[in-house]
């Protein structure tokens, strides 16, 4: 029998497979397609402490093997999320979730990281540093080592669950940014982020997107991200939450091999709804056709 279970911060997970932020909203639009239980785990949509519209439209545009979406974080607030969309998910799913939040400037990180580690349903903060520092000048905190340290250090002394810092793949090294965030006391990684992107409409001669610019992600941005979970599992003892591209069995495997402990599922689920749900139901199978017993042997499992 091959055993696809694995682990996070003491969190067993019976698989590695999680829908990712921003893909898998609260869980209604999937709920009645299958049983939420299968999965590993959810990451729910990325949360913000006041309620946000987002950006404006259009906000999609279709890429060769991807997509660039400038969604906004658009989120009831945190209040709301806390209030209704929890407790509404936890119908369905009787798991421990991934609370993914996304702050403007450092108390906001510490408002939500404190809020969310009051709620019982939720394992794992996963904080998303790819927001621009509205008091730093608009540059995201994620690319500097130096603002990702803050950020750690300030969630990690109200956090009461284990802290995973989502790093953004738009920096020149992404190592010292992973270095920085264990230094500053973060339980475990998790990346990457989208990468930026652009797409321009020939005949309008205008950007397809309104915001200009946005996040690419999808099977084509999926080497870059091996590479970087690779580069970073091997610099830093933190476990990783690997990311970016991921759509099939296979692609867990080797996110896993590059030294992810679990894997998250993004652009994937806008293409096909069931893509989670495939993935878990395919990776006994591939794991005994690789002659692997134990998903969890293969974690960093490449020099």
């Amino acid at each position: 029998m091959v055993d696809i279970t694995t682990e996070l911060s003491g969190i067993k997970l019976s698989n590695p497979v999680i829908p990712a932020s921003g893909t898998f909203g609260f869980g209604k639009e999937y709920r009645d397609l299958y049983d939420l239980n299968i999965l590993g785990s959810i990451s729910f949509k990325g949360t913000t402490v006041e309620e946000r519209y987002g950006n404006e439209l259009p906000r999609i545009a279709e890429c060769y093997q991807g997509m660039i979406n400038s969604v906004g974080l658009q989120n009831p607030g945190m209040d709301t999320v806390i209030r209704e969309e929890i407790p509404e998910l936890a119908k369905h799913y009787h798991k421990p979730l991934i609370a993914n939040i996304s702050g403007f400037s450092v108390p906001e990180y510490v408002k939500l990281a404190e809020a969310m580690s009051e709620v019982k349903e939720v394992g794992i903060l996963e904080v998303n540093v790819s927001c621009p520092n509205v008091h730093g000048g608009g540059m995201a905190f994620g690319t500097s080592a130096e603002n990702v340290a803050l950020v750690t250090k300030e969630v990690k002394k109200v956090a009461k669950k284990p802290v995973y810092i989502k790093l953004s793949p738009n920096v020149t090294d992404i190592v010292s940014i992973a270095k920085a965030a264990e230094a500053a006391g973060a339980d475990g990684l998790a990346l990457i982020n989208t990468l930026l992107g652009m797409r321009i409409d020939i005949r309008r001669r205008q950007p397809v997107i309104a915001n200009k610019m946005g996040g690419f992600s999808g099977p084509a941005i999926f080497p870059v991200a091996v590479r970087m979970v690779y580069q970073v599992s091997k610099a830093v003892k933190l476990p990783v939450i690997g990311m970016g591209g991921v759509s099939s069995a296979k692609d867990v495997v080797e996110m896993m091999m590059a030294g992810a402990s679990a894997v998250e599922v993004g652009a994937a689920n806008l293409v096909d709804p069931f893509a989670c749900k495939k993935i878990i139901e395919e990776l006994p199978e591939l794991l005994q056709e690789l002659n692997i017993e134990k998903i969890s042997d293969i974690i960093g499992c490449i020099d």
